[in-house]
């Protein structure tokens, strides 16, 4: 469940033992897409010495311009990860440099600092498990989208054994590549909408989570593409049909393995610590704040709160609270030790948003906040006039409004850290901003219906 310390050596041992011919040195950018150069076996000293170069404002949002030097792609060795699908072939994720020093715009880069902090201050580790949900789609010839599985049209298509079998080859493969892999895949299952599934694995220390995450969307779209559909998380495809979310699973431990979030004698029945409720509280503190990490692009806020959809049921969250096994919440805790952020959605950027919520949490820990009773309601049936009496808050509505509560908080501010032109928050923010104007200005199918002859 830790990260591996392999050296150079071991590397270039285990990759001449899996007869790997090519590297695909990998980073993410801002947004969380995957960049990545193929270099030969060949090459794999040059690789290690002096890292993969790139032309960084090509690659992507990560704060360079034409004119600024080559951004270094720098290998993590622990990061190994063959392609099971693709002999041959393994991915090193890597740290962005410039001029010989970590990129403070790389999202890894800013997940890897702040972990480093919490072992060296606190003797603390951040473990992570994700459910990344996915739709399973196909393009007909008009090049319109439609879901994959022709008979996937159940109004209630969760857990439906006949859809998940009609998807078997698939299913079975992905699994199969996981545990390849080493990651415990222990479920498989049709999601509540339609073309909708799930496949889990193991949860493991925050970096290796978020590598995982971003190999396990890569995986998915490829597998899918070898066999003519089109995979993708996106977190409301369909207004109709349910969207997908990437619920990201928390809980601290010492160094030493001991967990800090459990306690069986909890009066709330509930199997949390102190320090467990302390970050809960934290985490419902900056819920609003955080939503522009974990939500960050304007189809999120497509997902979040907007009512039965005609697949199955919402399962998006729309209020900042807390409870036990209560998916109409923000955060469950599913069983003792460990609590379940719903919030995130499938194109969360798993980097940034382990370390947006981690800075939350730990500061309602510093804070000695607490979050109040659990909440046992189902929320849903509630009406917003009846959950706002209860002092709960709703999330953000649109992405606009999530970026002007983010820049607001001084602890994301200062958690997400510095940058050349001032504070990470702020260039994460004009692109996102940026991102919701250029979407504000385009005139939708809806507004033609709707005003096209009414005036």
């Amino acid at each position: 469940m830790t990260r591996t310390s392999d050296t150079r050596d071991d590397l270039k041992a285990r990759a001449e033992a899996d007869g790997i011919e090519f590297f695909l040195a990998m980073f993410v950018d801002l947004h969380g897409k995957p960049c990545a150069k193929a270099v030969p076996m060949s090459s794999f000293d040059l690789l290690m010495d002096g890292g993969a170069g790139f032309a960084g404002f090509a690659a992507g949002d990560l704060g360079q311009s034409p004119a600024d030097p080559d951004l270094t792609a720098v290998p993590d060795p622990a990061s190994y990860t063959p392609l099971p699908w693709k002999p041959g072939v393994a991915v090193l994720h890597c740290d962005p440099h410039v001029d010989g020093e970590p990129w403070p715009y790389a999202p890894r880069v800013i997940l890897k600092r702040q972990l480093e902090k919490l072992a060296t201050e606190r003797g603390w580790r951040l473990m992570t498990g994700v459910e990344a949900e996915y739709s399973l789609l196909r393009r007909t010839a008009d090049g319109t989208l439609e879901i994959a599985d022709p008979l996937d049209s159940a109004a209630k298509p969760c857990y439906e054994a006949k859809g998940l079998t009609r998807m078997w080859d698939y299913l079975s493969t992905l699994s199969r590549c996981m545990n390849q892999l080493g990651w415990d895949n222990y479920a498989n299952d049709h999601e509540d909408g339609n073309g909708q599934f799930e496949s889990n694995f193991r949860y493991a220390d925050a970096v290796t989570t978020a590598d995982r995450t971003i190999f396990f969307r890569y995986m998915v779209h490829m597998l899918a593409h070898e066999v003519g559909m089109t995979a993708t998380f996106m977190p409301k495809p369909f207004s109709s049909v349910t969207g997908n979310g990437m619920h990201l699973h928390q809980s601290l431990w010492t160094l030493d393995g001991e967990p800090l979030f459990g306690d069986d004698t909890d009066g709330r029945n509930l199997g949390l610590s102190k320090t467990a409720y302390r970050y809960v509280a934290g985490l419902l503190d900056h819920g609003r704040a955080t939503a522009g990490i974990i939500c960050p692009t304007v189809n999120s806020y497509k997902r979040i709160g907007v009512g039965k959809p005609t697949s199955g049921s919402t399962w998006a969250p729309a209020y900042v609270a807390y409870g036990g096994n209560n998916r109409t919440l923000l955060l469950r805790v599913p069983e003792g030790g460990r609590v379940e952020h719903r919030g995130a959605d499938g194109s969360a950027n798993p980097y940034l948003a382990s370390a947006a919520l981690l800075a939350a949490g730990l500061d309602g820990i510093d804070r000695e906040l607490e979050p109040g009773e659990p909440v046992n309601d189902n929320l849903f049936a509630l009406s917003p006039d009846e959950v706002a009496k209860r002092d709960i808050a709703h999330l953000p509505k649109t992405l606009d409004a999530a970026i002007a509560e983010l820049v607001a908080d001084p602890v994301l501010r200062d958690a997400l850290g510095t940058v050349p032109d001032g504070d990470f928050i702020d260039y994460y923010a004009r692109v996102k901003q940026e991102e919701f104007d250029e979407y504000h200005a385009t005139v939708s199918e809806w507004e033609l219906e709707r005003y096209l002859t009414l005036f």
